[in-house]
């Protein structure tokens, strides 16, 4: 045990401040706030502990200003709590119900990925719940309810079968079993839904004490740049040669990513029945792989005969663009074999399958021949049996990567925190105990989506390592990696941990020897930063998992059509993907920087898929086939050296779209805002025409709501208070507004009526609201920024006004943007006056080229 002075084990003493009165109230079966009912006929057996008659009970490694703002506010929450007579693995209890008031909810629709929901009673509430969000008018307030972990138990909210808000508390194995809980769910209460969430997930980081903050942790280096994962590229057909084509492709159009994501495809695998010793052969699509299990920590046969020198001289090898889409689209041509086969076998006798059968075996020897006969030597430059020559193999791969390509910071490899879909194969890493593990689904995800995933994981279950080998498992991998050339990981396929847990003390502690032994590894081979982490999207991990991780999805995968064969879908899935970024960054937000996934710049929906990661705040990226991009979009996302005019914050709904359903309502438009560094930004997105469907439990279409929507959008619905920084724009008496596709222009203040705006379906707007600065006592002026720039906003660098001048740095080549209400008597761009145009409704243009021996930033003077 470490002493009490050990850095390792702070405990800090938070002096004690005045005593406020508690904001909740339990009793008579009522439990209020602020006097206003919240819950009605709750059980006797339920208990309420406000926040601050327990806080600081126990040591915690927060830092002393967390503690103090914590302590501050620990009258506005509590825990609430429920007794049994009988200890069991899985309490179900209900905590009362609740009627016409508004709520919002995020829920889980997969084992992996949430999504928000919303209604106006307890009975309207989907199973896993992760937290509901109630609206309280009565006192202009908003109280969130959190169910957490307390001791080895995890806790979801679901409904009951008679309208109750239930409570389930499970550990996921029978030899972990209590009665009672002080405090398996979190309560608070803010008069600020966005301050709400901040302080609620504060709150329970102090309690907990097993995760941090985002404010607290460093972010990857990658955030604020522009990257290839190469996933719809190839699929698990992905190779060194097609790799470097595309991002050559990349170079030659202009845009250089400054990392890379190898996603699933490079690791050796193979399925139970196969050589212990070879890779499985000719996989396409996800799905394939999901049974097979991983036998070395090396790189697959593909990389690993990958020399050194291969790329980076004069001649490279031959790369066909088509090949890879020709062997997807025979993949998916099997695939739908495969399920009118399961559908046939349902309806007829086995002689009559035989026809679906025969389909399939054409269909697979067709595949095969478009893979070929073994690849030749000369297609990766020669043979290696090791991965451990410094000469072929990913480390030679990654070195001449970065040789040709100068501006490849990271290059990051996707693996499962079980190592591979189906975890380790048994025998294979012979330092390691793995062990094959049957997987077993908690009730609470009954009503969830049918998900391929699940089922190939049910089927094959996972080869785990044994937990107490978890520091090993990790290190082992993740050292082989960082000294091949990999700076970073794509952890995916996290929560199959809670499939597994019977045998290891529940779900909580075997997720926290998990995490325990990824945190260390991380922190040791990647910098504590190098780490996205992906089907992640369970209070489990944010509460277990995020010590160190500090990046994470926040949306389902992208999807460039409907797996499930609807036409439409090309264009609904799109919107869908957006509704869950920003509800879900709501919390998620709160513990890791929101990322909104890749996507292809040259779908039919690109373009609404840029403008929301314009100014989502995180990473912009895409997964475009090697041929298949779209320039003309990508510059208006990213600048020549590949970084991107990021925002200042992550990109969160609006107020009025809190408790409405942006998706088949038939007139919410999603709006998400977010800072720039001078001025503030608003995104209006036409998602409407999919959701989620309670009673068939999936995603679908509503094609009656795929239409144009009205709306309206004013300065005051961006939350300036949000951000320290941000603050003293949101006190401006005049912003300037600008559109971003109607490139239109105007004047704004805080008492103007709203902006009206139509948006056509998959369309959307951005507004940029820039504060009005006055010049030489009555001159107008505010920079907009470079309007070919989807963030036009981002773009400005550094602003200082004079008396009668307005210094600007701006990044970026193209349409300079300002308003100012008169023409300024000079403009000097890079110390040279040059010529500008100016109009009399304020708008003040000027065109800038990039200068790469600048950096791309320019220095802009306007004098009056």
């Amino acid at each position: 045990m470490a002493p009490p002075n050990d850095p390792s084990n702070p405990i800090h003493h938070v002096s004690e401040s005045k005593t406020l009165e508690n904001y909740f109230d339990l009793t008579h079966e009522k439990f209020s706030v602020k006097g206003v009912p919240l819950l009605s006929q709750v059980p006797k057996n339920v208990t309420f502990e406000p926040f601050c008659s327990s806080i600081f009970s126990q040591s915690s490694d927060a830092s002393i200003p967390l503690l103090q703002r914590v302590r501050t506010l620990s009258h506005k929450g509590g825990f609430l709590g429920f007794t049994h007579e009988e200890p069991s693995d899985r309490l179900a209890n209900c905590l009362g119900k609740f009627n016409g008031r508004d709520f919002l909810s995020i829920f889980r629709f997969k084992t992996w990925w949430s999504t928000m929901w919303v209604g106006s009673s307890s009975s309207d509430l989907q199973m896993e719940t992760q937290w509901v969000l109630l609206d309280v008018p009565e006192i202009k307030s908003y109280v969130i309810i959190i169910p957490i972990i307390e001791g080895s138990f995890r806790s979801a909210l679901y409904p009951g079968s008679d309208g109750q808000l239930m409570i389930c508390a499970e550990s996921g194995s029978s030899q972990a079993k209590v009665s009672s809980f002080k405090a398996i769910a979190y309560v608070h209460v803010s008069d600020n839904p966005y301050s709400l969430m901040k302080e609620a997930y504060s709150a329970i980081r102090v309690h907990l004490n097993t995760f941090r903050l985002l404010e607290e942790k460093k972010v990857p280096k990658l955030v604020d740049k522009f990257g290839w994962c190469t996933w719809d590229a190839f699929y698990l057909t992905v190779e060194p040669v097609g790799i470097f084509y595309g991002l050559n492709e990349f170079s030659q159009g202009g845009v250089s990513p400054r990392f890379l994501i190898i996603d699933d495809g490079w690791q050796s695998i193979n399925k139970d029945g196969e050589d212990p010793n070879e890779d499985a052969k000719n996989l396409v699509l996800g799905g394939t792989q999901m049974t097979a299990r991983l036998y070395s920590f090396h790189e697959c046969k593909k990389f690993r005969n990958y020399k050194g020198g291969t790329l980076s001289g004069l001649e490279t090898p031959k790369f066909d663009p088509k090949k890879p889409k020709l062997l997807i689209s025979k993949a998916i041509e099997i695939e739908h074999a495969e399920k009118e086969l399961d559908k046939a076998s349902l309806q007829a006798k086995a002689a009559d399958i035989s026809e679906f059968k025969a389909k399939i075996q054409k269909l697979k020897q067709e595949l095969d021949e478009l893979f070929g006969e073994e690849e030749s030597e000369e297609a990766h430059g020669g043979r290696c049996s090791s991965g451990n020559n410094g000469n072929y193999g990913m480390k030679a791969f990654t070195g001449d990567l970065r040789t040709r390509f100068k501006g490849l910071d990271d290059i990051y490899v996707w693996h499962a925190l079980c190592g591979a879909w189906g975890g380790v194969r048994p025998g294979s890493l012979t330092h390691l105990d793995s062990k094959l593990v049957s997987s077993k689904l908690s009730p609470g995800l009954d009503g969830t989506m049918n998900d391929l995933a699940v089922v190939k994981i049910v089927e094959g279950g996972i080869g785990l390592v044994n937990p107490n080998q978890a520091d090993d498992f990790y290190d082992s991998m993740h050292s082989y990696l960082a000294g091949v050339g990999i700076t970073g990981v794509k952890v995916d396929v996290i929560h199959t941990l809670e499939y597994l847990s019977e045998d290891y003390g529940g779900r909580v502690e075997l997720a926290k020897s998990y995490y325990k032994g990824l945190t260390n590894s991380l922190q040791k081979n990647f910098n504590g930063t190098g780490l996205v982490s992906s089907m992640q999207q369970c209070n489990d991990f944010f509460f277990l998992g995020t010590k160190q991780i500090s990046m994470g999805r926040v949306g389902d995968d992208f999807w460039f059509q409907d797996p499930n064969g609807d036409p439409m879908g090309v264009y609904w899935l799109q919107g869908v993907h957006m509704i869950h970024c920003a509800y879900n960054s709501m919390w998620m937000g709160q513990i890791i920087q929101p990322d909104w996934d890749m996507f292809q710049s040259d779908h039919l929906c690109a373009k609404f898929h840029a403008g929301s990661r314009a100014i989502c705040g995180g990473p912009v990226y895409v997964s475009d086939s090697v041929g298949g991009h779209n320039f003309q979009l990508l510059n208006k996302l990213v600048y020549p050296d590949g970084t991107i005019p990021k925002c200042h914050h992550f990109a969160l709904p609006t107020r009025d779209c809190l408790f409405k359903n942006p998706l088949f309502d038939n007139k919410t438009i999603l709006k998400i805002w977010n800072f720039n560094k001078y001025g503030g930004v608003v995104g209006a997105f036409n998602c409407q025409g999919a959701g989620w469907d309670p009673k068939e439990q999936r995603i679908r279409g509503y094609s009656e709501c795929y239409k144009p929507m009205s709306g309206s959008i004013h300065v005051s619905e961006i939350e300036w208070d949000q951000k320290l920084e941000a603050s003293q724009m949101g006190e401006a008496e005049e912003y300037v507004v600008y559109l971003n596709e109607a490139a239109e222009i105007s004047l704004m203040t805080p008492k103007s009526d709203a902006i009206q705006f139509t948006i056509q379906p998959s369309t959307f707007e951005i507004f940029s609201f820039v504060p009005v600065q006055k010049l030489g006592g009555s001159i107008k002026f505010a920079p907009v920024g470079l309007t070919n720039m989807f963030n036009s906003g981002g773009t400005i660098q550094e602003l200082d006004y004079k008396y009668s001048s307005a210094h600007i740095k701006v990044k970026g080549g193209g349409n300079f943007l300002a308003f100012s209400s008169e023409a300024p008597k000079k403009c000097v761009l890079n110390g040279a006056e040059v010529g500008f145009e100016w109009s009399t409704n304020g708008k003040l243009a000027l065109s800038i080229a990039w200068i790469e021996e600048a950096g791309g930033v320019a220095d802009v003077v306007f004098t009056f």
